[in-house]
Protein backbone atom coordinates (compact mmCIF):
# COMPACT_ATOMS: atom_id res chain seq x y z
CA UNK A 1 0.00 0.00 0.00
CA UNK A 2 1.17 3.38 -0.90
CA UNK A 3 0.74 6.54 1.22
CA UNK A 4 0.37 9.99 -0.86
CA UNK A 5 1.88 12.84 0.62
CA UNK A 6 -0.92 16.19 1.88
CA UNK A 7 -0.26 18.84 -0.52
CA UNK A 8 0.25 22.11 0.72
CA UNK A 9 -1.31 25.43 0.25
CA UNK A 10 2.06 27.73 -0.81
CA UNK A 11 2.07 31.62 -0.82
CA UNK A 12 4.71 32.36 -3.24
CA UNK A 13 5.50 36.42 -2.71
CA UNK A 14 7.10 37.41 -5.84
CA UNK A 15 6.45 37.65 -9.45
CA UNK A 16 9.76 37.81 -11.48
CA UNK A 17 11.77 34.71 -13.18
CA UNK A 18 11.60 33.02 -9.74
CA UNK A 19 8.09 33.57 -8.69
CA UNK A 20 6.42 31.99 -11.98
CA UNK A 21 8.75 29.11 -11.93
CA UNK A 22 8.27 28.06 -8.35
CA UNK A 23 4.35 29.10 -8.66
CA UNK A 24 3.83 26.75 -11.44
CA UNK A 25 6.03 23.93 -10.70
CA UNK A 26 4.85 23.89 -7.28
CA UNK A 27 0.98 23.75 -8.79
CA UNK A 28 2.27 21.17 -11.34
CA UNK A 29 3.32 19.04 -8.52
CA UNK A 30 0.04 19.24 -6.82
CA UNK A 31 0.16 22.14 -4.31
CA UNK A 32 -2.42 24.77 -3.50
CA UNK A 33 -0.19 27.99 -5.03
CA UNK A 34 -1.48 31.36 -4.86
CA UNK A 35 1.10 33.96 -6.31
CA UNK A 36 1.39 37.55 -4.83
CA UNK A 37 2.69 40.65 -6.66
CA UNK A 38 2.54 44.20 -5.79
CA UNK A 39 2.21 44.27 -10.15
CA UNK A 40 -1.21 43.73 -11.87
CA UNK A 41 -0.20 42.86 -14.51
CA UNK A 42 2.00 40.49 -13.60
CA UNK A 43 -1.07 38.15 -11.71
CA UNK A 44 -3.76 39.51 -14.14
CA UNK A 45 -2.13 37.05 -17.03
CA UNK A 46 -2.19 34.45 -14.72
CA UNK A 47 -4.76 35.22 -13.25
CA UNK A 48 -6.59 34.28 -16.72
CA UNK A 49 -4.70 31.70 -17.79
CA UNK A 50 -5.64 29.79 -14.65
CA UNK A 51 -2.08 29.25 -14.12
CA UNK A 52 1.47 28.79 -16.00
CA UNK A 53 3.08 26.76 -18.15
CA UNK A 54 6.20 25.98 -17.47
CA UNK A 55 9.08 24.70 -20.36
CA UNK A 56 12.37 23.40 -20.23
CA UNK A 57 13.98 21.16 -17.40
CA UNK A 58 10.21 20.92 -16.13
CA UNK A 59 7.42 20.43 -18.29
CA UNK A 60 3.93 21.14 -17.91
CA UNK A 61 0.77 23.65 -16.49
CA UNK A 62 1.12 24.58 -12.87
CA UNK A 63 -2.52 25.44 -11.71
CA UNK A 64 -2.43 28.71 -9.59
CA UNK A 65 -5.30 29.19 -7.36
CA UNK A 66 -5.34 33.17 -6.40
CA UNK A 67 -2.99 35.58 -8.66
CA UNK A 68 -3.20 38.44 -6.57
CA UNK A 69 -2.42 41.81 -5.29
CA UNK A 70 -4.21 41.16 -1.88
CA UNK A 71 -1.59 40.31 0.36
CA UNK A 72 -3.96 39.90 3.01
CA UNK A 73 -5.91 36.97 0.85
CA UNK A 74 -2.99 35.66 -0.28
CA UNK A 75 -1.17 34.83 2.76
CA UNK A 76 -4.73 33.48 4.58
CA UNK A 77 -4.88 29.78 5.04
CA UNK A 78 -1.38 29.13 3.61
CA UNK A 79 1.22 26.49 5.15
CA UNK A 80 4.15 27.92 3.64
CA UNK A 81 5.49 31.22 2.92
CA UNK A 82 7.57 31.46 0.22
CA UNK A 83 9.67 34.53 -1.15
CA UNK A 84 11.16 34.73 -4.36
CA UNK A 85 11.63 38.54 -4.24
CA UNK A 86 15.36 40.25 -4.26
CA UNK A 87 16.91 39.31 -1.16
CA UNK A 88 16.72 43.80 -0.92
CA UNK A 89 13.21 44.15 -0.84
CA UNK A 90 13.13 41.20 2.56
CA UNK A 91 12.82 43.91 4.48
CA UNK A 92 9.82 45.71 2.93
CA UNK A 93 8.10 42.18 2.79
CA UNK A 94 8.57 41.59 6.39
CA UNK A 95 6.74 44.75 7.17
CA UNK A 96 4.27 44.09 5.07
CA UNK A 97 3.74 40.40 6.49
CA UNK A 98 3.35 41.49 9.73
CA UNK A 99 -0.41 42.44 9.77
CA UNK A 100 -1.54 39.32 8.23
CA UNK A 101 0.96 36.49 9.70
CA UNK A 102 -0.15 32.93 11.99
CA UNK A 103 1.50 30.29 11.83
CA UNK A 104 3.19 30.15 8.44
CA UNK A 105 6.23 29.03 7.94
CA UNK A 106 8.39 32.02 6.32
CA UNK A 107 11.25 30.64 3.39
CA UNK A 108 13.46 33.16 1.98
CA UNK A 109 14.53 31.77 -1.50
CA UNK A 110 17.70 32.87 -1.02
CA UNK A 111 18.32 34.21 2.20
CA UNK A 112 21.94 35.73 0.46
CA UNK A 113 24.18 37.09 3.34
CA UNK A 114 21.48 37.59 6.77
CA UNK A 115 18.41 37.15 5.42
CA UNK A 116 16.64 35.88 8.05
CA UNK A 117 18.59 37.70 10.71
CA UNK A 118 17.03 40.98 9.42
CA UNK A 119 13.18 39.53 8.39
CA UNK A 120 13.26 38.03 12.53
CA UNK A 121 14.66 40.88 13.86
CA UNK A 122 11.48 43.37 11.89
CA UNK A 123 8.82 40.58 12.77
CA UNK A 124 9.61 40.11 16.19
CA UNK A 125 9.38 44.29 16.48
CA UNK A 126 5.97 43.80 15.28
CA UNK A 127 5.58 40.72 18.24
CA UNK A 128 5.69 37.75 14.95
CA UNK A 129 7.48 35.03 16.03
CA UNK A 130 7.31 32.95 13.04
CA UNK A 131 9.78 30.71 12.25
CA UNK A 132 11.54 32.33 8.99
CA UNK A 133 14.11 29.63 6.84
CA UNK A 134 17.28 30.94 4.71
CA UNK A 135 17.81 29.08 1.39
CA UNK A 136 21.47 29.03 0.50
CA UNK A 137 20.35 29.52 -3.11
CA UNK A 138 17.03 29.16 -5.27
CA UNK A 139 16.43 25.92 -6.91
CA UNK A 140 16.03 26.79 -9.95
CA UNK A 141 18.23 28.12 -13.03
CA UNK A 142 14.92 29.90 -14.31
CA UNK A 143 13.44 32.99 -16.53
CA UNK A 144 10.30 34.41 -17.32
CA UNK A 145 9.14 34.12 -20.69
CA UNK A 146 6.03 36.26 -20.13
CA UNK A 147 3.96 36.23 -16.63
CA UNK A 148 2.11 33.30 -17.46
CA UNK A 149 5.29 31.46 -18.48
CA UNK A 150 8.34 30.12 -17.28
CA UNK A 151 11.46 28.20 -18.73
CA UNK A 152 13.45 26.31 -16.13
CA UNK A 153 16.98 25.70 -17.55
CA UNK A 154 17.53 22.88 -14.47
CA UNK A 155 16.37 22.03 -11.38
CA UNK A 156 19.19 22.21 -8.31
CA UNK A 157 20.21 18.45 -6.89
CA UNK A 158 20.22 19.88 -3.43
CA UNK A 159 19.68 22.91 -1.76
CA UNK A 160 20.64 23.75 1.67
CA UNK A 161 18.30 25.57 4.15
CA UNK A 162 18.08 26.66 8.07
CA UNK A 163 15.99 27.28 10.17
CA UNK A 164 16.63 30.58 12.59
CA UNK A 165 17.35 29.18 15.32
CA UNK A 166 18.76 26.47 14.05
CA UNK A 167 17.15 24.13 16.55
CA UNK A 168 13.71 24.17 14.43
CA UNK A 169 15.64 23.21 10.99
CA UNK A 170 14.78 19.20 11.46
CA UNK A 171 10.98 20.36 12.00
CA UNK A 172 9.87 22.43 9.46
CA UNK A 173 12.36 20.43 6.96
CA UNK A 174 9.12 17.67 7.36
CA UNK A 175 7.43 20.10 5.96
CA UNK A 176 9.43 22.04 3.18
CA UNK A 177 10.39 18.38 2.12
CA UNK A 178 6.52 17.85 0.44
CA UNK A 179 7.58 20.74 -1.15
CA UNK A 180 11.03 20.42 -2.37
CA UNK A 181 12.95 16.88 -1.44
CA UNK A 182 16.04 18.38 -2.62
CA UNK A 183 16.00 20.40 0.40
CA UNK A 184 19.01 19.38 2.60
CA UNK A 185 19.62 20.68 6.78
CA UNK A 186 22.15 22.98 6.94
CA UNK A 187 24.07 23.86 10.36
CA UNK A 188 22.42 26.82 10.68
CA UNK A 189 22.14 30.52 8.70
CA UNK A 190 25.43 31.48 8.97
CA UNK A 191 26.28 28.58 7.13
CA UNK A 192 23.27 29.30 4.20
CA UNK A 193 24.61 33.13 4.87
CA UNK A 194 27.95 32.30 3.74
CA UNK A 195 27.08 30.30 0.99
CA UNK A 196 25.88 32.57 -0.63
CA UNK A 197 27.24 31.78 -4.32
CA UNK A 198 25.51 34.91 -6.00
CA UNK A 199 27.76 37.17 -4.62
CA UNK A 200 30.20 35.88 -6.28
CA UNK A 201 29.44 34.55 -9.62
CA UNK A 202 26.82 38.33 -10.22
CA UNK A 203 28.16 41.41 -9.56
CA UNK A 204 32.13 40.81 -10.87
CA UNK A 205 30.97 39.70 -14.44
CA UNK A 206 28.33 42.20 -14.74
CA UNK A 207 30.53 45.31 -13.71
CA UNK A 208 33.27 44.09 -15.35
CA UNK A 209 31.21 43.88 -18.34
CA UNK A 210 29.64 47.17 -18.51
CA UNK A 211 30.82 48.62 -21.64
CA UNK A 212 29.24 45.52 -23.35
CA UNK A 213 25.86 45.93 -20.95
CA UNK A 214 26.58 50.03 -22.32
CA UNK A 215 26.73 49.37 -25.67
CA UNK A 216 23.86 46.61 -25.37
CA UNK A 217 25.98 43.57 -26.78
CA UNK A 218 24.20 40.79 -26.37
CA UNK A 219 25.86 38.09 -24.72
CA UNK A 220 25.64 34.64 -22.94
CA UNK A 221 26.32 35.75 -19.16
CA UNK A 222 28.34 32.82 -17.70
CA UNK A 223 29.88 31.62 -20.91
CA UNK A 224 30.98 34.96 -22.49
CA UNK A 225 31.15 37.19 -19.83
CA UNK A 226 32.86 35.20 -17.21
CA UNK A 227 36.77 35.19 -19.07
CA UNK A 228 39.46 33.63 -17.01
CA UNK A 229 40.70 37.13 -15.59
CA UNK A 230 37.28 37.93 -14.29
CA UNK A 231 36.54 34.25 -13.00
CA UNK A 232 40.22 34.66 -11.23
CA UNK A 233 38.85 38.02 -9.37
CA UNK A 234 36.01 36.03 -8.34
CA UNK A 235 37.88 33.61 -6.96
CA UNK A 236 40.01 36.29 -5.07
CA UNK A 237 36.71 37.21 -3.34
CA UNK A 238 35.44 34.16 -3.16
CA UNK A 239 38.70 33.07 -0.65
CA UNK A 240 37.66 36.50 1.20
CA UNK A 241 34.18 34.75 1.77
CA UNK A 242 35.72 31.59 3.07
CA UNK A 243 37.98 33.29 5.44
CA UNK A 244 35.23 35.26 7.12
CA UNK A 245 33.02 32.38 7.16
CA UNK A 246 35.62 30.47 8.86
CA UNK A 247 36.04 32.68 11.47
CA UNK A 248 32.15 32.80 12.46
CA UNK A 249 33.09 28.72 13.01
CA UNK A 250 31.54 27.65 9.10
CA UNK A 251 33.36 26.06 6.97
CA UNK A 252 31.40 25.93 3.57
CA UNK A 253 32.74 25.13 -0.39
CA UNK A 254 34.15 27.26 -2.49
CA UNK A 255 32.26 28.39 -5.68
CA UNK A 256 34.12 25.94 -8.02
CA UNK A 257 33.07 22.90 -5.58
CA UNK A 258 29.78 24.40 -4.74
CA UNK A 259 29.26 24.38 -8.76
CA UNK A 260 30.07 20.76 -8.71
CA UNK A 261 27.68 19.74 -5.83
CA UNK A 262 24.80 21.56 -7.64
CA UNK A 263 25.00 21.19 -10.88
CA UNK A 264 27.77 18.16 -11.61
CA UNK A 265 30.10 20.85 -13.55
CA UNK A 266 33.46 19.94 -12.88
CA UNK A 267 37.08 22.03 -13.71
CA UNK A 268 40.38 22.71 -12.36
CA UNK A 269 39.95 26.00 -12.25
CA UNK A 270 36.55 28.38 -11.41
CA UNK A 271 36.37 29.35 -15.14
CA UNK A 272 36.57 25.63 -16.38
CA UNK A 273 34.14 24.90 -14.15
CA UNK A 274 31.58 27.48 -15.00
CA UNK A 275 32.56 26.88 -19.11
CA UNK A 276 31.48 22.93 -18.54
CA UNK A 277 28.02 24.04 -17.06
CA UNK A 278 25.67 23.38 -19.80
CA UNK A 279 23.11 24.10 -16.95
CA UNK A 280 24.00 27.94 -17.65
CA UNK A 281 23.69 27.52 -21.33
CA UNK A 282 21.83 30.12 -23.27
CA UNK A 283 21.15 32.44 -20.06
CA UNK A 284 21.84 35.99 -21.33
CA UNK A 285 23.34 38.98 -19.52
CA UNK A 286 20.96 41.70 -18.21
CA UNK A 287 20.47 44.77 -20.35
CA UNK A 288 21.59 47.69 -17.37
CA UNK A 289 23.59 48.19 -14.71
CA UNK A 290 20.69 48.81 -12.62
CA UNK A 291 20.25 44.84 -12.09
CA UNK A 292 19.55 42.90 -9.24
CA UNK A 293 23.26 41.23 -10.11
CA UNK A 294 24.27 44.82 -8.39
CA UNK A 295 21.42 46.32 -6.80
CA UNK A 296 20.31 43.08 -4.56
CA UNK A 297 24.12 41.48 -4.48
CA UNK A 298 25.94 44.17 -3.16
CA UNK A 299 23.91 45.00 -0.47
CA UNK A 300 23.23 41.44 0.85
CA UNK A 301 26.15 39.55 -0.41
CA UNK A 302 29.34 41.55 -0.37
CA UNK A 303 28.70 44.42 1.64
CA UNK A 304 27.34 41.68 4.96
CA UNK A 305 30.91 39.90 4.03
CA UNK A 306 32.72 42.71 4.21
CA UNK A 307 31.16 43.65 7.61
CA UNK A 308 31.84 40.56 8.97
CA UNK A 309 35.16 41.28 8.23
CA UNK A 310 35.42 44.51 9.83
CA UNK A 311 34.07 43.30 12.70
CA UNK A 312 36.23 39.50 12.78
CA UNK A 313 39.75 41.48 12.02
CA UNK A 314 39.53 40.46 9.04
CA UNK A 315 40.77 42.29 5.95
CA UNK A 316 38.78 41.89 2.50
CA UNK A 317 40.49 44.27 0.06
CA UNK A 318 39.35 42.67 -3.15
CA UNK A 319 35.29 42.71 -1.88
CA UNK A 320 35.48 46.21 -0.42
CA UNK A 321 37.22 47.12 -4.25
CA UNK A 322 34.56 45.56 -6.18
CA UNK A 323 31.79 46.79 -3.71
CA UNK A 324 32.99 50.63 -4.64
CA UNK A 325 33.01 50.33 -8.05
CA UNK A 326 29.61 48.91 -7.89
CA UNK A 327 28.51 52.56 -5.95
CA UNK A 328 30.57 54.21 -8.62
CA UNK A 329 29.20 52.33 -11.97
CA UNK A 330 25.33 52.76 -10.43
CA UNK A 331 26.19 56.40 -8.51
CA UNK A 332 24.57 54.40 -5.72
CA UNK A 333 26.05 54.46 -2.35
CA UNK A 334 25.24 50.67 -1.13
CA UNK A 335 27.19 51.54 1.97
CA UNK A 336 23.90 53.42 3.25
CA UNK A 337 21.50 50.30 3.24
CA UNK A 338 23.65 46.88 2.63
CA UNK A 339 23.17 45.00 5.79
CA UNK A 340 25.52 45.20 8.37
CA UNK A 341 26.98 43.17 11.35
CA UNK A 342 25.14 46.43 13.57
CA UNK A 343 21.93 45.99 11.45
CA UNK A 344 21.62 42.65 11.94
CA UNK A 345 21.64 43.17 15.59
CA UNK A 346 25.09 41.45 16.01
CA UNK A 347 26.97 44.13 16.88
CA UNK A 348 29.57 43.39 19.91
CA UNK A 349 28.87 40.11 19.82
CA UNK A 350 31.65 37.53 19.75
CA UNK A 351 31.69 34.51 17.01
CA UNK A 352 30.58 32.12 19.84
CA UNK A 353 28.07 34.49 20.71
CA UNK A 354 26.83 34.60 17.59
CA UNK A 355 26.84 31.04 16.73
CA UNK A 356 24.99 30.74 19.80
CA UNK A 357 22.35 33.34 18.89
CA UNK A 358 21.82 31.49 15.24
CA UNK A 359 21.48 27.89 16.91
CA UNK A 360 19.84 28.71 19.90
CA UNK A 361 17.56 31.71 19.61
CA UNK A 362 18.77 33.82 22.02
CA UNK A 363 21.40 36.64 23.03
CA UNK A 364 23.77 36.03 25.76
CA UNK A 365 23.52 37.78 28.68
CA UNK A 366 26.12 39.95 30.07
CA UNK A 367 28.73 37.55 32.16
CA UNK A 368 27.51 39.26 35.91
CA UNK A 369 23.68 38.92 34.58
CA UNK A 370 21.47 35.67 34.87
CA UNK A 371 20.94 34.29 31.48
CA UNK A 372 17.48 35.24 29.94
CA UNK A 373 14.91 31.78 29.49
CA UNK A 374 14.27 30.21 26.32
CA UNK A 375 11.30 32.16 24.39
CA UNK A 376 8.96 29.62 23.25
CA UNK A 377 8.22 30.88 20.08
CA UNK A 378 5.73 29.53 17.42
CA UNK A 379 6.49 27.65 14.32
Amino acid sequence: MSFLRPKLCVCVIGAGNGGVAMAGHLGLKGHRVRLYSRDENKVAPVRRAGGITITGAVQGFGPVELATTDLAQAVDGADVIMVTTPASAHAAVARELAPHLKRQIIVLNPGRTGGALEVQQLLRSANRFNTVVEAQSFIYASRAERPDRAHIFDVKREVTVAALPARRTRLVLLTLRKLYPQFVAADNVLETSFANIGAIFHPAPLILNASKVDSGVPFDYYHEGITPSIAALMERIDAERLAVAAALGVITMSAKDWLEAAYGARGATLYEAIQSNESYRGIKAPQTLRHRYITEDVPTGLIPIASFGRHLGLPTPFTDSLIQMACGVTATNYWMYGRTVESLGLAGMAPAEIRDFVENGFKRAPAAEPMPAFAHAKI
